[in-house]
């Protein structure tokens, strides 16, 4: 199936703020979901759509987080085409429930072709592949190994285990920085060593477009913040900021 124009979103974060605050991140997604399920625009979540989920399965626990949004995102993959979920560092802990949803589900990175341009989509906080040359932090790593993620829920109830990694990324999330550096810095790398017109990242939470030779670096930005995101036509891709209340997009910056 193709399709005439493509979203890239990343760092929803849905979980992580005030009640009053969640409820209008989730009005707004649902608003561009629906937009999208519409015009029939092919949707692709580049990590963090919430905070924090991690399912127990041994123990039949699912977090009771954004079930709208996903109802929503099952209806929209059902009708219109699975979209892609490249888990982030928040949302990693996932043992089948997000494909169930029906999302084409994607711990790493995707490399994928759209209208004739090359694509490299990721989250942004590394990637397990050698030939991309992008290692994670060992944090990072540590948190997604397995070994890790069995003991940690052999050891804690899922109530408690959920708790205690919410807090640990609200610290977390207020110590960020929110520098651009490192993520350039890779990008030029991975477009000196592969054919890309394109690499599409979020993470650092600073929606930019930065122009090498290769091609473009576009960093989606914080939906949760800015409502910032990638629009992909036959003719361009830009970044762009969702009206929900207009059922828009206006250029960014």
């Amino acid at each position: 199936m193709s399709f005439e124009q493509h979203i890239f979103l990343s760092d929803v974060h849905l979980g992580a703020f005030s009640a009053k605050t969640n409820k209008q991140i989730e009005e707004d997604l649902l608003a561009l979901i629906e937009y999208c399920k519409q015009r029939h625009i092919e949707l692709h979540i580049l990590g963090d759509l919430f905070d924090y989920w991690m399912e127990f399965p041994e123990k039949g626990f699912v977090p009771q987080l954004g079930k709208n949004i996903l109802e929503a995102f099952q209806d929209y993959n059902e009708t219109v085409s699975p979209a892609l979920f490249v888990t982030g560092n928040h949302d990693n802990w996932t043992f089948g429930h997000f494909k169930e949803r029906g999302f084409d589900l994607e711990e790493n990175f995707r490399l994928k072709e759209i209208n004739g341009k090359r694509f490299l989509l990721m989250h942004g906080d590394g990637v397990a592949a050698a030939k991309i040359d992008f290692p994670r932090a060992a944090f990072h790593q540590l948190l997604r190994h397995s070994n890790f993620v069995n003991a940690y829920q052999k050891v804690l109830p899922p109530a408690t285990g959920l708790a205690l990694m919410k807090k640990f990324s609200s610290l977390t999330r207020r110590r960020d920085n929110h520098n651009p550096e490192p993520l350039n810095r890779q990008a030029k790398k991975i477009f000196s060593r592969h054919r890309l017109d394109y690499i599409i990242t979020g993470h650092d939470h600073v929606p930019r477009v930065e122009t090498f030779p290769q091609g473009r670096y576009i960093n989606c930005g914080p939906f949760f913040n800015k409502r910032t995101l990638v629009l992909h036509t036959k003719d361009d891709t830009q970044l762009v900021t969702w009206n929900a209340e207009d059922k828009n997009f206006i250029p960014f910056g």
